[in-house]
């Protein structure tokens, strides 16, 4: 137990291991904070063997906090001698030494960064063990519920809550409601929000296990995956963005690498301390505001593929031109808010990215290679963009209506459709301008038709075309008519390439 006072907020607490499988209970007497964190580090593992005799510091009967103390000081030895007989299955401390994993175990990992708007929640499946990383503001509670359930997820092993924002956490309460949950891992910086102190009620009311991050530990996720915490240190920062919990995923050769909302402080942090940053697929922090992502950063983890997790048209401006245009130069930048969910999965050697696209009902497939700077990618990477039951039917062989090709062929979709306002975004993911010049753009029943004349959409670039009448730009084009496309009532956007093969639709 940790009594802090500092002006009038809270201050930073660090969780110690008892024995007694309760969660963390938040109580506020005026000014005055208590937190107590009675949980077991069950799933977490460092090298750190002196902490090991605090599991033995609750003793019914004893007093008050000095005296656990003493205690756990006088049966130190005893402790140590159990420890070692007792071995690491028991106590969960082990090495946390560099692992090489050349032979990954069978069957494959995915990551899905699930599409909740302006917010993070993300999804790690490997071998029927689950870990979900924050869960979107309160409305989308019932977003990531469905998502999981139509994953065939009844129970979740370990929920990581980054950071006590709302956009992380928000939606925490409901998932903890749908399932059941074995571990919660929280960066232990507490907040005076009422969201933060709800999703603590629930923790508790539900006995899910509590464990504080520790920069150094391991999650215990799967003896296949390494899941290491690099942030949040010992010491807190001010700003609570930069206590966010930070993950390095590694499954064979292919690393992820979770940011939170972390930012140039943590950055610094990191690569000032020796660790090994280099990753495949870095997801971007606090959605490639630029308050992170710098130059030196992205240098030192040297990305194939970023993902940016961001709410469309949202307030913030988010991402900021600046960030984006770099990570564009180091990586393929895929954006929950463009490609809706998005799921990466690996077999430690190789990596194929899927898309899900609102309304999106044709497989739109495309062969690509992560760029990294000079064009070197680490790992082969596929991208497809398609909606799940068309591709799991390509993936087991069946027909499909679609086929690889080269990323240039498809890499260009129908991103959003206004019908009331009468617009349509196309946008061009590839990391190569497309000559658009005899594309079609038609409506349902191809009562209409666009023809592109001779237009080139810029890498990583969306371009507006509008019904009426106006002047072409680079970014904005007209399609000339004086009386409206699309119907109000619902219609459907079909792009169509030079070659009359049907590229995308969208129906709104």
């Amino acid at each position: 137990v940790h009594f802090y006072r500092k002006k009038e907020r809270f201050t930073c607490f660090r969780g110690y291991s008892c024995g007694a499988h309760r969660s963390a209970v938040n109580y506020t007497l005026s000014s005055y904070v208590i937190i107590v964190i009675v949980g077991i580090n069950a799933g977490l593992k460092d090298d750190q063997a002196a902490e090991e005799p605090l599991q033995g510091a609750q003793q019914a009967g004893e007093e008050n906090l000095a005296d656990t103390q003493v205690h756990a000081e006088e049966t130190e030895s005893n402790q140590e001698e159990s420890n070692q007989d007792s071995g690491p299955e028991e106590n969960n401390l082990t090495d946390n030494g560099p692992v090489t994993r050349e032979n990954p175990g069978i069957g494959n990992l995915t990551v899905h960064f699930i599409d909740v708007g302006q917010g993070d929640s993300i999804l790690l499946e490997y071998n029927g063990k689950t870990m979900l990383v924050d869960a979107g503001e309160r409305d989308k509670g019932k977003v990531v519920t469905a998502y999981l359930q139509d994953q065939g997820i009844s129970g979740i092993d370990y929920v990581v809550a980054t950071h006590p924002h709302s956009d992380h956490i928000g939606g925490m309460n409901e998932v903890l409601n749908s399932f059941q949950v074995k571990h919660f891992v929280d960066s232990g910086f507490p907040h005076t929000s009422k969201t933060y102190e709800n999703m603590l009620t629930t923790i508790d009311e539900k006995d899910i296990p509590f464990e504080v991050a520790e920069e150094g530990k391991e999650i215990e996720f799967d003896p296949a995956v390494d899941v290491e915490i690099l942030n949040p240190g010992q010491e807190y920062s001010d700003d609570l963005n930069e206590n966010s919990i930070v993950l390095k995923v590694s499954y064979g050769e292919t690393s992820f690498l979770l940011m939170g909302d972390a930012g140039l402080e943590t950055e610094e942090k990191l690569m000032g301390g020796g660790y090994d940053l280099d990753s495949d697929i870095l997801k971007a922090g606090h959605h490639a505001s630029r308050s992170g992502s710098g130059e030196a950063f992205i240098s030192s983890v040297s990305p194939g593929i970023s993902i940016i997790e961001v709410g469309a048209g949202n307030d913030y401006g988010h991402p900021h031109e600046e960030v984006l245009e770099r990570l564009q130069k180091a990586s393929r930048v895929y954006r929950t808010d463009l490609d809706g969910t998005i799921a990466v999965t690996t077999d430690g050697s190789t990596c194929t990215v899927i898309t899900q696209k609102t309304g999106s009902e044709k497989v739109v497939t495309g062969t690509g290679t992560s760029e990294n700077g000079a064009d070197s990618p680490s790992i082969p990477i596929i991208t497809r963009e398609t909606e799940s039951e068309e591709v799991k039917s390509e993936e087991a062989g069946e027909p499909g209506t679609g086929t690889i090709s080269s990323s240039a062929d498809h890499a260009v979709y129908v991103s959003d459709l206004n019908l009331k306002d009468e617009w349509i975004e196309i946008t061009n993911r590839d990391a190569s301008p497309v000559l658009l010049e005899g594309w079609k753009i038609e409506d349902e029943g191809s009562k209409h038709t666009y023809t592109f004349s001779s237009y080139t959409l810029s890498s990583q670039a969306a371009v507006t075309l509008y019904t009426g009448m106006g002047t072409d730009t680079s970014a904005k084009l007209y399609w000339g008519s004086e009386s409206p496309v699309w119907n109000n009532d619902g219609d459907t956007a079909y792009l169509y390439d030079n070659s009359e093969n049907l590229i995308s639709e969208l129906e709104r």
